[in-house]
């Protein structure tokens, strides 16, 4: 039987969202608790509340959590192969792959698409790391609409090293990134911390009690609607640079979600963000010896800077 909690919402919370709340209030993920409010395990003042719905100072919260033994419903990696993701290197370590747009780092709850961990898994590889079995490897993640290079850990022990290293910020990440306009000045860093949008599902913006997030840029080319840049990360917030770039009036072209011009993505051929995970070095976990691994733009990233070279 699951065990039910149940407490009254601390003003603090008023008006936060469901997930966010019973996340702080009963030390689960986000997602789990999201996952729990699917399941109509989440009541709000005797009524079963979504994962969106705002809760109330003084409410009444109950909330039905499984048991240790007890089974919970959630993603599941089911073996499939992903068409256009590319192998870039293969040890007893690591398995760095370039992730197609359109493609997840994992299995997740409302994902119905694929995924590296299943594209690897129906590829023959072997992952065997701690953690939940849809994660199995990931060390950092990349959007769905972005594509390039991942590193996913094949042992436990490359895993532990791998997650350190990210956490330490001692990885290279490189991106490129087509924005719109030109960013004054040509060559800085933006330093604004990011947390989740207080009215958005799935968005976030730069906020005061959001996490310390640094991004560095450089303009390499400049175009007259827009500029390509050189980005390298220091540390690996969601959606960082669409969102520090948004936050500078320069979003990613091709991306609505943070204010990119329809008009401009259609005429650029684009229907995701232009932004690619370029390079990524480390010092692998086996061997100790810094590597760094590149990859090239894929067609329709290409296709949209040769148009946005003849504006």
């Amino acid at each position: 039987m699951p065990e039910v909690r149940t407490v009254l919402v601390p003003e603090g919370l008023e008006g936060e969202r469901v997930d966010a709340g019973v996340a702080r209030l009963f030390g689960v993920s986000r997602t789990r608790a999201a996952e729990l409010a699917a399941g109509g395990h989440v009541v709000l003042d005797g009524r079963t509340a979504g994962k969106s719905d705002r809760l109330g100072s003084g409410a009444m919260l109950e909330v039905s959590l499984p048991t240790a033994g007890e089974q919970r419903p959630g993603p599941v990696v089911r073996p499939e192969a992903v068409p256009g993701m590319r192998i870039v290197h293969d040890d007893d370590d690591i398995v760095v792959v370039d992730k197609p747009v359109g493609v997840a780092a994992h299995p997740s709850v409302g994902w119905e698409g694929p995924d590296v961990v299943s594209g690897l898994a129906a590829a023959g590889y072997r992952i065997s790391t701690s953690g939940a079995a849809e994660r199995q490897g990931i060390v950092s993640r990349l959007d769905v609409g972005t594509s390039g290079l991942m590193v996913v850990a094949k042992s436990e022990y490359a895993y532990s090293r791998l997650k350190q290293a990210f956490r330490s910020r001692t990885v290279d990440k490189t991106y490129h990134a087509l924005v719109q306009g030109l960013p004054d000045p040509l060559v800085g860093t933006v330093d604004a911390p990011i947390g989740r949008h207080p009215g958005h599902d799935y968005k976030f913006a730069v906020m005061k009690s959001g996490k310390p997030s640094v991004t560095h840029y450089e303009v390499i080319e400049a175009f007259r609607r827009a500029s390509l840049l050189e980005v390298h990360l220091e540390t690996g917030r969601t959606h960082q640079i669409r969102v520090h770039f948004a936050a500078l009036k320069h979003p990613c072209c091709g991306d609505p979600m943070y204010g990119a011009d329809p008009t401009l993505s259609a005429r650029l051929g684009l229907d995701r963000q232009w932004l690619h995970a370029m390079g990524l070095g480390f010092e692998h976990p086996g061997t100790g010896e810094y590597v760094h691994f590149e990859s090239r733009y894929p067609a329709d990233l290409q296709h949209a800077l040769d148009v946005a070279a003849t504006f």
